[in-house]
Order: C-alpha cells, then sequence, then structure tokens
C-alpha cells in the first residue's frame, strides 16, 4: 500500500479507502460484525488506514461496529463519517438534512456509536435542497472549535456549491472545506467535467465512490449475479443498458484477459489514474483481497487510452494526462 498527501492538509492517507457500507445488516443484507472484522484487520494489514462510513450505513450499526472494532487502535486510521440522511429508517425532519440542529444532533450521535471524541473528517452527505451553503459552513466551523471534527468536506454536491463552500470558508475564517467526494467510475464520468477540476483547483482531497459502478464492472452480471441490482434496491448500480456501456465493459474484460487479473482490479486501477483515493466497499474477505489487487495492476498508456476512449460521454471530456498512485506517493509498505 502506498501513501498520499490529502489535498493541502496534511493527512498522510492510503491510496484506498475502506467503504464500510457493508458493515452490519440493518439493510437486510451485508457482513456480520465477525466477517466486518476480518476485512478491517485485512485492510489494515495491507496498509490501509482511510476509513469512510456514515450514519444511514445500516442504520447506525456500521458506526457502531467500527466503535467497536477501533477499541486500542483509534489512531491507526483516518476516520471519516457522513451526516444528512439519519441512522433511522425514518428518521425526524429535524435530525435530518444540513441544518445547522442536525449537524448538531448528527454529530454527537455518531460520536457516541463510533466510541471517540473526534471525527477527523466530517462529510455533508448529499445536498438537502433547503439549507444554504452558509449555514452549512457555519455549522462545521462549530464542530471544528469545539473539538468534535478536525476537517469538513462535501459528498455528492455540485461543483459550484463546491466552490461556494470553500470561498465563504475562506472569507469567514471557518474551517476550510477539506475534501469532495463523489461518484467515478469507468461509466460514471461526469465528474470529469467540472468536480475534479474544481476540486483540484481548489486544492481538495478527493474521494471517488462506486468504481465498480456497483458491480457492474466485474462482470458478474452477465453470468446471472444479482447483488446490488437488488441488494440495495436497484441504488448506486449502474446496469449495462447501453451500447456504450456494453462496449465499456468488453474492453474491460478483454484487458483483464491481458493482464490474468479480475476485471475488478482493472475498473479499479483506471479510477485510480484520476488522482483520487477511491473508496473499496467490500461484503467479504475474498471481496477485499481482490480489490487490493488492483494495487499491483499496472494498466500501459494504451489501455488507459483504450478505456478513456470507450467510455467518453459523447467525446465530451478532454484528453487527459493519466496520474499514477507512485507520483503521489509518500511511503510504501511491504
Amino acid at each position: 500500500m502506498k501513501y498520499t498527501v490529502f489535498g493541502k492538509t496534511g493527512l498522510q492517507v492510503s491510496q484506498v479507502a475502506l467503504g464500510t457500507g457493508n458493515f452490519g445488516t440493518g439493510w437486510g443484507h451485508g457482513a456480520d460484525p465477525d466477517i466486518a472484522e476480518a476485512i478491517l484487520n485485512a485492510y489494515s494489514e495491507a496498509g490501509g488506514n482511510f476509513i469512510d462510513t456514515a450514519d444511514v450505513y445500516q442504520f447506525g450499526q456500521s458506526e457502531e461496529l467500527l466503535g467497536k472494532l477501533l477499541q486500542g487502535r483509534r489512531e491507526d486510521f483516518v476516520l471519516a463519517t457522513k451526516f444528512t440522511r439519519g441512522a433511522a429508517p425514518n428518521a425526524n425532519r429535524l435530525v435530518t438534512g444540513n441544518s445547522r440542529k442536525a449537524i448538531i444532533a448528527s454529530v454527537e450521535a455518531s460520536l457516541k456509536r463510533l466510541k471517540t471524541d473526534r471525527i477527523d473528517i466530517y462529510w455533508a452527505h448529499w445536498p438537502d435542497q433547503v439549507t444554504p451553503t452558509e449555514e452549512i459552513v457555519r455549522g462545521f466551523e462549530n464542530l471544528a472549535r469545539s473539538g468534535k471534527i478536525l476537517y469538513a468536506g462535501l459528498s455528492n454536491f455540485p461543483a459550484w456549491r463546491l466552490a461556494r463552500a470553500v470561498t465563504l470558508a475562506e472569507l469567514t475564517g471557518a474551517v476550510p472545506i477539506a475534501a469532495a467526494q463523489f461518484e467515478h467510475s469507468l461509466v460514471r464520468r461526469e465528474a470529469e467535467a467540472d468536480l475534479f477540476p474544481a476540486s483540484n483547483a481548489l486544492g481538495l482531497g478527493v474521494v471517488t465512490w462506486s468504481p465498480l459502478g456497483g458491480g457492474m464492472l466485474t462482470g458478474k452480471y452477465r453470468q446471472g449475479v444479482k447483488g446490488r441490482a437488488e441488494g440495495f434496491g436497484g441504488k448506486v448500480f449502474q446496469p449495462e443498458n447501453s451500447p456504450q456501456r456494453t462496449q465499456v465493459l468488453d474492453t474491460v474484460l478483454a484487458i483483464a484477459g491481458d493482464l490474468g487479473v479480475p476485471p475488478s482490479q482493472v475498473a479499479i486501477a483506471w479510477a485510480g489514474t484520476h488522482g483520487s483515493v477511491p473508496i473499496i466497499g467490500p461484503r467479504t474477505p475474498e471481496q477485499l483481497q481482490d480489490n487490493l489487487g488492483a494495487l499491483a495492476v499496472e494498466l500501459s498508456a494504451d489501455h488507459i487510452a483504450h478505456l478513456d476512449a470507450v467510455s467518453n460521454l459523447a467525446g465530451a471530456l478532454p484528453t487527459r494526462t493519466p496520474i499514477s498512485w507512485g507520483d503521489k506517493a509518500l511511503t510504501a509498505v511491504a
């Protein structure tokens, strides 16, 4: 595992983050405590130090499991969690969304579940289409001043709101907006048009989720596997529903065959060529090992160019210069 400096912070984070949306079974599917512990231990042993969760994941169970599993080793990890949707299936409207009231209630509840005194990166999970950006920025500042969060970030916000929040924080001397998180994969490249350029220009740490397109890029759904197509009610799943997506998957499978690796590793390795920290979200230790195998995959310039070409959005995305994970690496762990 290699490490990279996260945006303009002094954090040194591993090149992939561990997403824990599968820690727990509150959604009716996921990993029980023993499996979750095995996944976390294996990730840590591989050198991983960046954990991403949310209060809504498994209706709070993900945070609760992490709270138990991190006892005695809390300082070995950058711990990030999110608020907006609440930890209950039908959470009260006053404790959901991004209002100052909601942010205070949410952070207190997450701190208790996580059994920690502060959150390293606290994300607003989604825009609630109600709360002004100024209120979100002030809310983060309140939490930072009270020592409950160290860094603030925005997840799934449009680029214009991201830029506005960063600017407001700078002008008011509030805790900086340090990070951006959004979906990105070979079948969801829209972020390259605005969110990546904005984040890079603003000096933000970038975290991307669903590098496998909800599993579509593994090719397993062609064999009749259900997975996220049904397990998440079809959410965060990208179906093979267009000729272009079929061509993308065909290309991933072909390159995987050339390299002698699983197609999932090709997809994750490609995501890593954008300078972000991709989140992997395994449900089993076997899936974790498969995902971590992407760190050893070296895509050639021709491979990357071919993948870029077949996945381009109607030719709208400009030719780019791929970023090697190694270029930003500080340290290597065997």
